[in-house]
Protein backbone atom coordinates (compact mmCIF):
# COMPACT_ATOMS: atom_id res chain seq x y z
CA UNK A 1 0.00 0.00 0.00
CA UNK A 2 1.30 3.22 -0.64
CA UNK A 3 1.91 6.03 2.21
CA UNK A 4 -1.18 7.97 3.00
CA UNK A 5 0.34 11.28 2.90
CA UNK A 6 -2.88 12.98 4.73
CA UNK A 7 -2.92 9.91 7.40
CA UNK A 8 0.80 11.06 7.97
CA UNK A 9 0.17 14.24 8.57
CA UNK A 10 -2.72 13.88 10.50
CA UNK A 11 -0.13 11.54 12.69
CA UNK A 12 2.35 14.44 13.23
CA UNK A 13 -0.47 17.10 14.27
CA UNK A 14 -1.80 14.78 16.53
CA UNK A 15 1.86 13.83 18.09
CA UNK A 16 2.81 17.71 17.96
CA UNK A 17 5.44 17.58 15.02
CA UNK A 18 6.49 19.55 12.12
CA UNK A 19 7.88 16.81 9.75
CA UNK A 20 8.38 13.41 9.45
CA UNK A 21 12.13 13.05 7.54
CA UNK A 22 12.69 9.60 6.03
CA UNK A 23 16.29 8.93 4.84
CA UNK A 24 18.20 6.03 3.47
CA UNK A 25 21.79 4.90 2.05
CA UNK A 26 22.32 1.63 0.48
CA UNK A 27 19.32 -0.37 2.29
CA UNK A 28 20.47 1.19 5.80
CA UNK A 29 16.98 1.87 6.75
CA UNK A 30 14.34 -0.69 5.73
CA UNK A 31 12.12 1.01 7.40
CA UNK A 32 12.42 4.05 5.60
CA UNK A 33 12.45 1.67 2.32
CA UNK A 34 9.25 -0.21 2.94
CA UNK A 35 7.25 2.77 3.74
CA UNK A 36 8.39 4.97 0.64
CA UNK A 37 8.05 1.64 -1.40
CA UNK A 38 11.81 1.40 -2.85
CA UNK A 39 11.71 -2.32 -1.37
CA UNK A 40 9.42 -3.15 -4.03
CA UNK A 41 10.94 -1.06 -6.70
CA UNK A 42 13.93 -2.76 -7.54
CA UNK A 43 15.30 0.61 -7.90
CA UNK A 44 18.95 0.96 -7.41
CA UNK A 45 19.84 3.27 -4.12
CA UNK A 46 23.77 3.77 -3.83
CA UNK A 47 23.64 7.15 -2.57
CA UNK A 48 21.60 8.90 0.01
CA UNK A 49 17.85 9.90 -0.33
CA UNK A 50 15.87 12.03 1.95
CA UNK A 51 12.03 12.43 1.91
CA UNK A 52 10.50 15.49 3.89
CA UNK A 53 7.17 14.67 4.74
CA UNK A 54 5.63 18.16 6.74
CA UNK A 55 2.88 18.68 9.17
CA UNK A 56 1.05 21.06 6.57
CA UNK A 57 2.11 21.74 3.18
CA UNK A 58 3.65 18.99 -0.43
CA UNK A 59 6.71 16.80 0.63
CA UNK A 60 9.91 17.27 -0.84
CA UNK A 61 12.68 15.09 -2.18
CA UNK A 62 16.21 15.11 -1.52
CA UNK A 63 17.89 12.74 -4.42
CA UNK A 64 21.41 12.78 -5.98
CA UNK A 65 22.33 13.13 -9.49
CA UNK A 66 23.51 9.42 -10.40
CA UNK A 67 19.39 8.43 -9.26
CA UNK A 68 17.31 11.59 -9.55
CA UNK A 69 14.41 9.38 -10.50
CA UNK A 70 14.27 7.30 -6.90
CA UNK A 71 11.40 8.99 -5.25
CA UNK A 72 9.37 9.70 -8.54
CA UNK A 73 6.49 7.23 -7.52
CA UNK A 74 6.13 9.79 -4.42
CA UNK A 75 4.45 13.21 -4.43
CA UNK A 76 6.46 16.45 -3.78
CA UNK A 77 8.93 18.69 -5.19
CA UNK A 78 12.65 17.48 -6.09
CA UNK A 79 16.04 19.06 -5.25
CA UNK A 80 18.78 17.57 -6.89
CA UNK A 81 22.58 17.59 -4.91
CA UNK A 82 25.59 15.81 -6.26
CA UNK A 83 28.51 17.40 -4.33
CA UNK A 84 28.65 17.64 -0.55
CA UNK A 85 28.27 21.43 -0.15
CA UNK A 86 25.22 21.31 -2.33
CA UNK A 87 23.89 18.08 -0.33
CA UNK A 88 24.02 20.73 2.96
CA UNK A 89 22.55 23.06 1.26
CA UNK A 90 19.68 20.86 -0.10
CA UNK A 91 19.00 19.64 3.58
CA UNK A 92 18.28 23.18 4.52
CA UNK A 93 16.21 23.77 1.40
CA UNK A 94 13.92 20.20 2.18
CA UNK A 95 13.75 20.90 5.57
CA UNK A 96 12.17 24.34 4.73
CA UNK A 97 12.36 25.83 9.18
CA UNK A 98 11.24 22.81 10.11
CA UNK A 99 12.41 22.89 13.81
CA UNK A 100 10.97 19.15 15.35
CA UNK A 101 11.04 16.18 12.92
CA UNK A 102 10.85 12.80 13.31
CA UNK A 103 13.35 10.26 12.25
CA UNK A 104 14.56 6.61 12.86
CA UNK A 105 16.77 7.38 16.11
CA UNK A 106 16.01 5.92 19.09
CA UNK A 107 17.96 7.97 21.92
CA UNK A 108 20.72 6.05 23.53
CA UNK A 109 19.66 3.26 21.02
CA UNK A 110 17.33 2.08 23.46
CA UNK A 111 14.97 0.57 20.54
CA UNK A 112 17.36 -0.82 17.86
CA UNK A 113 14.57 -1.66 16.10
CA UNK A 114 14.01 1.92 15.37
CA UNK A 115 17.89 3.07 15.57
CA UNK A 116 18.40 2.77 11.41
CA UNK A 117 19.70 6.66 11.32
CA UNK A 118 23.52 7.14 11.76
CA UNK A 119 24.67 9.61 14.28
CA UNK A 120 26.22 11.46 11.60
CA UNK A 121 22.98 11.96 9.72
CA UNK A 122 21.38 13.24 12.72
CA UNK A 123 23.85 15.45 13.64
CA UNK A 124 23.69 17.25 9.90
CA UNK A 125 20.01 17.75 10.34
CA UNK A 126 20.09 19.27 13.28
CA UNK A 127 23.21 21.83 12.41
CA UNK A 128 20.75 22.21 9.19
CA UNK A 129 18.30 23.71 12.31
CA UNK A 130 16.12 20.96 13.41
CA UNK A 131 16.06 19.11 16.66
CA UNK A 132 15.66 15.31 15.61
CA UNK A 133 13.22 12.95 17.95
CA UNK A 134 12.04 9.49 17.24
CA UNK A 135 9.80 8.09 14.65
CA UNK A 136 8.67 5.05 17.17
CA UNK A 137 5.42 5.82 17.43
CA UNK A 138 4.94 7.10 14.04
CA UNK A 139 6.69 3.71 12.66
CA UNK A 140 4.06 1.99 14.55
CA UNK A 141 1.38 3.23 12.79
CA UNK A 142 2.24 2.93 9.16
CA UNK A 143 4.31 -0.13 10.22
CA UNK A 144 2.90 -2.07 12.94
CA UNK A 145 -1.12 -1.88 12.39
CA UNK A 146 -2.71 -4.77 11.07
CA UNK A 147 -5.51 -4.74 8.99
CA UNK A 148 -8.53 -6.85 8.95
CA UNK A 149 -7.26 -9.22 6.48
CA UNK A 150 -3.62 -9.30 8.24
CA UNK A 151 -5.36 -10.00 11.84
CA UNK A 152 -7.15 -13.38 9.89
CA UNK A 153 -4.02 -14.27 8.70
CA UNK A 154 -2.74 -14.41 12.23
CA UNK A 155 -5.32 -16.20 13.59
CA UNK A 156 -5.24 -18.98 10.90
CA UNK A 157 -1.76 -19.18 11.85
CA UNK A 158 -2.18 -19.46 15.16
CA UNK A 159 -5.17 -22.61 14.90
CA UNK A 160 -2.27 -24.56 12.59
CA UNK A 161 0.70 -23.29 15.10
CA UNK A 162 -1.55 -24.83 17.99
CA UNK A 163 -2.03 -28.16 16.34
CA UNK A 164 1.48 -29.02 15.62
CA UNK A 165 2.14 -28.11 19.18
CA UNK A 166 -0.49 -30.85 20.07
CA UNK A 167 0.50 -33.02 17.36
CA UNK A 168 4.44 -32.71 18.92
CA UNK A 169 3.38 -33.84 21.74
CA UNK A 170 1.25 -36.86 21.01
CA UNK A 171 4.33 -37.76 18.78
CA UNK A 172 6.61 -37.86 22.25
CA UNK A 173 3.97 -39.53 24.12
CA UNK A 174 3.40 -42.29 21.35
CA UNK A 175 6.96 -43.10 21.05
CA UNK A 176 7.45 -42.99 24.70
CA UNK A 177 4.66 -45.71 25.08
CA UNK A 178 6.14 -47.70 22.49
CA UNK A 179 9.27 -47.46 23.88
CA UNK A 180 11.23 -45.37 20.84
CA UNK A 181 14.08 -43.73 21.37
CA UNK A 182 13.63 -40.03 20.59
CA UNK A 183 15.43 -37.23 20.19
CA UNK A 184 15.38 -33.31 19.69
CA UNK A 185 16.13 -33.30 15.99
CA UNK A 186 13.27 -36.18 14.99
CA UNK A 187 10.29 -33.77 17.37
CA UNK A 188 12.24 -30.78 14.76
CA UNK A 189 12.23 -32.77 12.30
CA UNK A 190 7.85 -34.07 12.42
CA UNK A 191 6.94 -30.38 12.81
CA UNK A 192 8.63 -29.46 9.73
CA UNK A 193 7.08 -31.71 7.73
CA UNK A 194 3.59 -30.61 9.75
CA UNK A 195 4.10 -26.79 9.06
CA UNK A 196 4.35 -27.60 4.94
CA UNK A 197 0.88 -30.22 5.32
CA UNK A 198 -0.44 -26.96 7.26
CA UNK A 199 0.54 -24.52 4.80
CA UNK A 200 2.87 -22.57 6.67
CA UNK A 201 6.13 -20.60 6.65
CA UNK A 202 8.66 -19.34 8.60
CA UNK A 203 12.41 -17.83 8.98
CA UNK A 204 13.71 -21.31 10.95
CA UNK A 205 12.37 -24.74 12.19
CA UNK A 206 10.69 -24.82 15.75
CA UNK A 207 12.49 -24.93 18.85
CA UNK A 208 12.56 -28.24 20.56
CA UNK A 209 14.33 -28.20 23.93
CA UNK A 210 14.72 -30.92 26.84
CA UNK A 211 15.60 -30.17 30.30
CA UNK A 212 18.99 -28.74 30.67
CA UNK A 213 18.40 -27.67 26.93
CA UNK A 214 15.05 -25.66 27.75
CA UNK A 215 17.23 -23.57 29.61
CA UNK A 216 18.56 -21.80 26.90
CA UNK A 217 15.86 -19.20 25.76
CA UNK A 218 17.41 -19.79 22.29
CA UNK A 219 18.51 -23.09 21.72
CA UNK A 220 18.28 -24.67 18.30
CA UNK A 221 18.86 -28.07 17.89
CA UNK A 222 20.64 -29.62 14.99
CA UNK A 223 21.58 -32.93 13.34
CA UNK A 224 25.13 -32.42 14.75
CA UNK A 225 23.86 -31.00 18.32
CA UNK A 226 20.76 -32.34 20.06
CA UNK A 227 20.01 -34.85 22.72
CA UNK A 228 17.55 -37.80 23.74
CA UNK A 229 14.63 -37.15 25.30
CA UNK A 230 14.63 -38.63 28.49
CA UNK A 231 12.21 -39.87 31.20
CA UNK A 232 11.28 -37.09 33.78
CA UNK A 233 12.35 -34.45 31.35
CA UNK A 234 10.67 -30.79 30.46
CA UNK A 235 10.13 -30.35 26.79
CA UNK A 236 9.77 -27.20 25.76
CA UNK A 237 8.08 -26.24 22.08
CA UNK A 238 8.25 -22.92 20.77
CA UNK A 239 7.09 -22.00 17.27
CA UNK A 240 6.45 -19.24 15.00
CA UNK A 241 4.78 -18.89 11.32
CA UNK A 242 2.48 -16.91 8.89
CA UNK A 243 0.52 -18.03 6.16
CA UNK A 244 1.89 -17.85 2.50
CA UNK A 245 -0.13 -14.38 1.83
CA UNK A 246 0.74 -10.78 0.82
CA UNK A 247 0.70 -9.33 4.09
CA UNK A 248 0.24 -12.05 6.71
CA UNK A 249 1.80 -11.61 10.11
CA UNK A 250 3.21 -14.17 12.42
CA UNK A 251 1.63 -16.67 15.67
CA UNK A 252 4.50 -17.47 17.71
CA UNK A 253 3.62 -19.86 20.92
CA UNK A 254 5.82 -21.71 23.34
CA UNK A 255 4.49 -24.65 25.45
CA UNK A 256 6.13 -27.01 27.91
CA UNK A 257 5.34 -30.58 28.91
CA UNK A 258 6.82 -33.44 31.26
CA UNK A 259 8.15 -36.65 30.14
CA UNK A 260 6.82 -38.43 33.75
CA UNK A 261 4.37 -38.28 36.04
CA UNK A 262 3.75 -35.11 38.12
CA UNK A 263 6.28 -32.54 37.75
CA UNK A 264 8.75 -31.77 40.72
CA UNK A 265 7.38 -29.01 42.82
CA UNK A 266 10.38 -26.71 41.77
CA UNK A 267 9.35 -27.27 38.11
CA UNK A 268 5.94 -26.67 39.01
CA UNK A 269 6.49 -23.79 40.80
CA UNK A 270 8.71 -22.19 38.07
CA UNK A 271 6.47 -22.62 35.55
CA UNK A 272 3.38 -20.97 37.83
CA UNK A 273 5.15 -17.85 38.28
CA UNK A 274 6.01 -17.67 34.31
CA UNK A 275 2.16 -18.08 33.85
CA UNK A 276 0.73 -16.07 36.87
CA UNK A 277 3.46 -13.15 35.67
CA UNK A 278 2.04 -14.34 31.80
CA UNK A 279 -1.16 -13.64 33.60
CA UNK A 280 -0.92 -10.38 35.06
CA UNK A 281 0.58 -8.95 31.70
CA UNK A 282 -2.52 -9.69 30.30
CA UNK A 283 -4.81 -8.54 32.76
CA UNK A 284 -3.25 -5.26 32.44
CA UNK A 285 -3.27 -5.28 29.03
CA UNK A 286 -6.73 -5.56 29.09
CA UNK A 287 -7.84 -3.63 31.68
CA UNK A 288 -6.09 -0.65 29.98
CA UNK A 289 -7.44 -0.98 26.71
CA UNK A 290 -11.37 -1.61 28.12
CA UNK A 291 -10.65 1.99 29.76
CA UNK A 292 -9.39 3.67 26.89
CA UNK A 293 -6.29 4.33 29.33
CA UNK A 294 -2.40 4.73 27.63
CA UNK A 295 -0.61 1.98 27.90
CA UNK A 296 3.53 1.52 27.35
CA UNK A 297 5.22 -1.41 26.85
CA UNK A 298 7.80 -0.90 29.42
CA UNK A 299 4.50 -0.87 32.39
CA UNK A 300 3.78 -4.30 30.38
CA UNK A 301 7.24 -5.73 31.36
CA UNK A 302 7.18 -4.23 35.04
CA UNK A 303 3.82 -6.25 35.68
CA UNK A 304 4.94 -9.26 34.39
CA UNK A 305 8.18 -8.83 35.71
CA UNK A 306 6.84 -8.25 39.52
CA UNK A 307 5.24 -11.56 39.97
CA UNK A 308 8.33 -13.64 38.82
CA UNK A 309 10.23 -11.59 40.89
CA UNK A 310 8.08 -12.01 44.13
CA UNK A 311 7.98 -15.48 43.78
CA UNK A 312 12.15 -15.58 43.45
CA UNK A 313 12.58 -16.03 39.74
CA UNK A 314 13.45 -12.49 38.80
CA UNK A 315 17.02 -13.22 37.90
CA UNK A 316 16.09 -16.63 36.11
CA UNK A 317 13.98 -14.45 34.02
CA UNK A 318 16.62 -12.84 31.61
CA UNK A 319 14.86 -11.41 28.10
CA UNK A 320 11.96 -9.30 27.94
CA UNK A 321 8.40 -9.93 28.59
CA UNK A 322 7.27 -9.63 24.72
CA UNK A 323 7.85 -8.36 21.46
CA UNK A 324 6.14 -7.19 18.26
CA UNK A 325 4.85 -8.92 15.85
CA UNK A 326 4.41 -8.47 12.35
CA UNK A 327 4.80 -9.81 8.97
CA UNK A 328 8.46 -10.79 10.35
CA UNK A 329 8.24 -12.12 13.30
CA UNK A 330 9.96 -10.06 15.59
CA UNK A 331 7.93 -6.77 14.46
CA UNK A 332 8.35 -3.01 14.32
CA UNK A 333 5.66 -2.41 17.11
CA UNK A 334 5.97 -1.66 20.72
CA UNK A 335 7.67 -4.46 22.84
CA UNK A 336 7.21 -5.20 26.42
CA UNK A 337 9.81 -4.28 27.61
CA UNK A 338 11.61 -2.36 30.59
CA UNK A 339 14.57 -4.61 30.67
CA UNK A 340 16.78 -4.74 28.05
CA UNK A 341 15.31 -1.94 26.58
CA UNK A 342 12.79 1.34 28.26
CA UNK A 343 10.21 1.01 25.71
CA UNK A 344 8.05 3.81 26.02
CA UNK A 345 5.64 3.46 23.01
CA UNK A 346 1.96 3.11 23.51
CA UNK A 347 0.41 0.02 22.72
CA UNK A 348 -2.12 1.06 20.06
CA UNK A 349 -5.60 -0.40 18.70
CA UNK A 350 -4.42 -2.52 15.51
CA UNK A 351 -1.35 -4.17 16.68
CA UNK A 352 -0.38 -7.47 18.13
CA UNK A 353 2.26 -9.02 20.39
CA UNK A 354 3.58 -11.41 22.60
CA UNK A 355 3.56 -12.29 25.96
CA UNK A 356 6.28 -14.68 26.85
CA UNK A 357 7.95 -14.88 30.66
CA UNK A 358 10.67 -17.79 31.17
CA UNK A 359 12.22 -19.08 33.99
CA UNK A 360 15.77 -20.23 33.32
CA UNK A 361 18.71 -22.63 34.81
CA UNK A 362 21.38 -23.98 34.40
CA UNK A 363 19.69 -27.19 34.51
CA UNK A 364 16.18 -26.89 33.12
CA UNK A 365 13.67 -23.79 31.73
CA UNK A 366 10.21 -23.07 31.48
CA UNK A 367 8.51 -20.56 29.27
CA UNK A 368 4.92 -20.02 28.26
CA UNK A 369 3.92 -17.70 25.16
CA UNK A 370 0.81 -16.26 24.02
CA UNK A 371 -0.27 -13.77 21.68
CA UNK A 372 -2.70 -10.66 21.91
CA UNK A 373 -4.56 -7.88 19.61
CA UNK A 374 -5.67 -4.76 20.51
CA UNK A 375 -8.65 -3.36 19.50
CA UNK A 376 -10.07 -0.41 19.55
CA UNK A 377 -11.89 -0.94 22.66
CA UNK A 378 -10.76 -4.64 23.77
CA UNK A 379 -7.84 -6.48 23.60
CA UNK A 380 -7.76 -10.27 23.10
CA UNK A 381 -5.59 -13.33 23.49
CA UNK A 382 -5.81 -15.39 20.39
CA UNK A 383 -4.91 -18.98 21.27
CA UNK A 384 -5.14 -20.97 24.24
CA UNK A 385 -3.25 -20.66 27.43
CA UNK A 386 -1.44 -22.87 28.72
CA UNK A 387 -1.87 -23.28 33.00
CA UNK A 388 -0.06 -26.31 33.69
CA UNK A 389 2.73 -28.77 32.19
CA UNK A 390 1.35 -30.90 29.02
CA UNK A 391 1.75 -34.83 30.89
CA UNK A 392 4.19 -37.14 28.08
Amino acid sequence: MPLSIPAVQAALKEEGLDGWLLYDFHGSNPIARRLTGLDRDGKMTTRRWYYVIPASGEPKKLVHAIEPYNLDHLPGGKTIYSQRQTLATGLQQVLGGLKRVAMEYSPGNAIPYISRVDAGTVEAVQEAGASVVSSGDLVQRFEAVWSDEALQTHRAASERLYRIKDRAFDFIRESRTNGRALTEIDVQRKMVEWFGQEGLITDAPPVVGAQENAGNPHYMPTAEKCRAIGDGEIVLLDLWGKMPAPGAVFADITWVGFTAGPAPDRYVKAFNAARDGRDAAVALVKSAVAAGRVLRGYEVDRACRAVLEREGFGAQFIHRTGHSLGTEVHGNGVHMDDYETHDERRLIPGTGFTIEPGVYTKDFGVRTEINMFIGEREATVTGPLQTEFVPL
